[in-house]
């Protein structure tokens, strides 16, 4: 059983029942966090420059078979494997939100955090980003772009974070569930994905974790991600 943190852990419950893999998810972090695209050539090099991809896989027997979806992104573990491996510290662990950190400036791009990943949640700038017209004129303010030779991945959207932390400290007020909703949430049609503060007995993901549903990637590997994911379809026995 997981360690109980101090301080917020944001957590993300992601309900494969509601998911159709309509990659709203993929267009809107790309659009979020500066992420940009590298064509089709690039990505049959295996070097796609995604930071949630949707993979697909299959219930049932033939000829009675159905597509699932399952989104897939850094998972923002507890004990994750990315980090002691990094000659920089550019990969180290938030005490205060419980997540995974990327100093982009501090990365030299030895790639040792992407082999030592099991989720495969982290892209390589092979590149310096280009951004054709009219992309180039609805870049994020609040996020780094970042250049070649860096590690990226998902961070949770930590810059909404900071927003809602913000906006709630100059009320004068604690954070309440649902200020903050990363980008891949609040773009979702099916409301497939929840976010919130796992430390908060009242949020909506602290209810969901309860689910008889509820699981984790590669649990037994020991990373204890922060990323639930609620069985879907036939796979609801049991």
């Amino acid at each position: 059983m997981a360690e109980q943190k101090q301080g917020h852990r944001w957590t993300m419950v992601i309900d494969l029942d509601r998911c159709t893999g309509c990659q709203a998810c993929v267009v809107a972090c790309h659009a979020e966090n500066n992420v940009p695209t590298v064509g089709p050539e690039t990505v049959s090099m295996g070097r796609a420059q995604h930071w949630i991809r949707i993979e697909r896989y299959w219930e049932g027997e033939y000829p009675d078979v159905r597509a699932r979806f399952i989104p897939i992104l850094c998972q923002q573990c507890g004990h994750a494997p990315c980090e002691p491996v990094c000659p920089v510290f550019a990969s180290y662990h938030s005490d205060a939100e419980n997540l995974n950190i990327q100093v982009y400036n501090r990365c030299i791009g030895t790639r040792y955090c992407a082999n030592n990943c099991p989720y495969v949640a982290r892209a390589y700038n092979w590149f310096d980003p280009y951004f054709p017209e009219p992309l180039n004129e609805q870049l994020n303010p609040d996020v780094t772009v970042r250049y070649r030779g860096v590690m990226e991945k998902c961070t949770f959207c930590i810059q909404r974070i900071k927003r809602g932390q913000d906006q709630a400290a100059a009320e004068a007020r604690s954070l309440h569930d649902g200020d903050v909703t990363p980008a891949c949430g609040q773009s979702c049609p099916a409301e497939a994905i929840v976010f919130g503060d796992l430390n908060d007995p009242h949020s909506r993901v602290a209810e969901l974790a309860k689910s008889r549903r509820r699981f984790k990637l590669l649990e037994d590997l020991g990373t204890d991600p922060a990323v639930i994911y609620l069985k879907g379809g036939a796979s609801h026995a049991g």
